[in-house]
């Protein structure tokens, strides 16, 4: 199974970008999906999941209001939208697959990842 990753880059703070990851696994809508993070020297962390179906969700408390999850089960991708940019959310951000058809929030909950795309926000 692939996960490949797109749309990071380097932007201002209060700017927006949008990731991408397209997946290879076959019934792509039988898995949830989630977006982490990781800064240089702070461990990985959870930013948002969402359900196989995409009808239900989760945020980090740090990026609720600001990043949207969303997912097109017929290009086997998601996406995440993240507007009004900070500094810290200056990290490599990971896509993975959940091992279940819902949400999850530990990276334990996750078979595959992706490569990682970096997210850099000037202040």
């Amino acid at each position: 199974v692939q996960l490949q990753a797109s749309g990071g880059g380097l932007v201002q703070a209060g700017g927006s970008l949008r990731l991408s990851c397209a997946s290879s696994r076959r019934a792509f809508s039988s898995y949830g999906m989630g977006w982490f993070r990781q800064a240089p020297g702070k461990e990985r962390e959870f930013v948002a999941t969402i359900s196989g179906s995409g009808s239900v969700v989760y945020y980090a408390d740090s990026v609720k209001g600001r990043f949207t999850i969303s997912r097109d089960n017929t290009k086997n991708t998601v996406y995440l939208q993240m507007n009004n940019l900070r500094p810290e959310d200056t990290a490599v951000y990971y896509c993975a697959i959940c091992r279940t058809v819902f949400t999850g929030r530990n990276p334990s909950q996750y078979d595959y990842w992706g490569q990682g795309t970096q997210v850099t926000v000037s202040s």
